[in-house]
């Protein structure tokens, strides 16, 4: 019943085990709520006299009584103190999920280091950029490795230079360990370069026939004998007809995304209205959906975001709009390489083909799958490897892997890498061997 000064009497008969002793005393009107709550919460504690508390310290020693005279009116310990980091014994460890701490694990860690760092932009500062003269201007040539070793001449696609188109894939780890035999020749086309000065309006931009006959300068400049050609789009058509034209100067191409045929209507019609707009308007959206349409293919977006992103950066930042029509311009001029399969025993023809082994690849979900059937089908089959790699339009970027393995193995079986791969044991073989 309530009682004058608002308090409660007990309804338990006072019994020193009635829980309504220690919660129901009388209150004082006066007292907070906050008050109470700590009231009731430290008599709960001091309940518990019967049921002491064990508790352990931190160096393991024999387990000490802590009952509620040694806690204070909160219900705290009074001799407990707040450690100054958390001490776990082994065992306890493992039941709370937590690991020791040890000063050295940083320090280990950071030690740690990749061989081969894959950065995009370290190519530019791995290269001797050279300015190279020929009949028709200087062209930029970038030195990558030991001049004394035998030589790659790379050639780039449209809307690229050395630094974006071969940046990712000859930094790639199996790529770089097989560069440590070779030295390797970005040539870029003229004007291509990042910060390349526009030409005047009167410039006449070489064809790709005399983009071709410009290796001949390059080959002169460094003094090379022979040469091993590693072209892609356009820059594997120029790389073509210089092997074509100098058979006894290239002793291998590996050729992606090749096309051996002069451009049709629909190609000559898009490339003609992207040279204008370049000139005029410079880098629009069509000319960009066109650039990522020609170097991935369809739906780019569904497979790397993140790549398709820094191409379009590329396009749009790096590259010469006016500079690029021009180079546009000659490659919807190119003519066809006029070459033909000779079968086996038949007289030659008067159009012959190219006499090296060629590696001709392509992306499955590239838009020059057929030129490259159809240039495989102009080739001796006994010299060409025609290859598609899956789940890639930009076979550089998207496969880089599979590409390098493919490159290494070709250039192994005409014997310019000197490790042989172990061949299988009995125990190694394929069932039925």
């Amino acid at each position: 019943m309530p009682q004058s000064d608002g308090g409660y009497v007990s309804l338990g008969g006072g019994g020193p085990n009635s829980i309504y002793n220690s919660t129901t005393e009388p209150q004082s009107g006066s007292k907070s709520v906050m008050e109470t709550v700590k009231r009731v919460i430290g008599t709960a504690i001091g309940a518990q006299d019967k049921h002491a508390l064990l508790e352990r310290d931190g160096t393991g020693a024999q387990p000490y009584i802590v009952s509620a005279r040694d806690r204070d009116k909160t219900g705290k310990s009074a001799n407990a103190r707040m450690p100054s980091a958390p001490a776990h014994t082994a065992e306890e460890a493992r039941l709370l999920g937590a690991m020791p701490v040890d000063p050295m694990d940083d320090i280990e860690l950071r030690s740690v280091q990749l061989q081969y760092p894959n950065q995009r932009g370290s190519i530019v500062g791995a290269c001797d950029l050279r300015r190279v003269p020929t009949d028709k201007g200087d062209i930029l040539v970038a030195v990558q490795g030991d001049t004394t070793k035998p030589a790659i001449v790379t050639y780039h696609d449209l809307g690229l230079n050395y630094a974006s188109s071969f940046a990712g894939f000859f930094n790639f780890p199996t790529m770089r360990s097989l560069l440590d035999n070779f030295c390797v020749y970005h040539v870029n086309a003229p004007g291509q370069e990042d910060g390349a000065p526009t030409f005047p309006e009167d410039y006449v931009y070489p064809t790709f026939d005399e983009l071709a006959s410009q290796m001949l300068f390059v080959m002169t400049h460094f003094n090379l004998k022979s040469i091993i050609g590693f072209g892609v789009g356009a820059g594997a058509n120029i790389l073509a007809r210089f092997a074509l034209a100098n058979p006894d100067k290239v002793g291998a191409l590996c050729l992606i995304n090749c096309s051996s045929t002069a451009a049709g209507w629909i190609e000559w019609g898009y490339q003609l209205l992207n040279t204008r707009n370049l000139r005029t308007k410079g880098m629009t959206q069509g000319v960009l959906d066109y650039l990522m349409w020609h170097h991935f293919g369809r739906n780019p977006e569904e497979r790397n975001l993140d790549l398709v992103q820094l191409y379009k950066s590329n396009f749009e930042r790096s590259i010469n709009p006016v500079n690029l029509a021009m180079l546009i311009d000659a490659y919807i001029k190119r003519t066809d390489l006029n070459i033909a399969r000779t079968p086996s025993g038949s007289p030659q023809t008067s159009a012959p083909s190219l006499k090296m082994p060629v590696l001709n690849i392509t992306g499955a979900l590239s838009p020059h799958i057929d030129d490259t059937v159809t240039f495989n089908g102009r080739l001796i089959p006994e010299k060409t490897n025609w290859m598609k790699i899956s789940d890639c339009g930009l076979v550089l970027e998207e496969q880089p892997g599979k590409l390098a393995e493919a490159f290494r193995l070709f250039l192994q079986g005409e014997g310019y890498v000197s490790k042989k791969l172990p061949s299988p044991t009995k125990a190694q073989a394929p069932a039925g061997v």
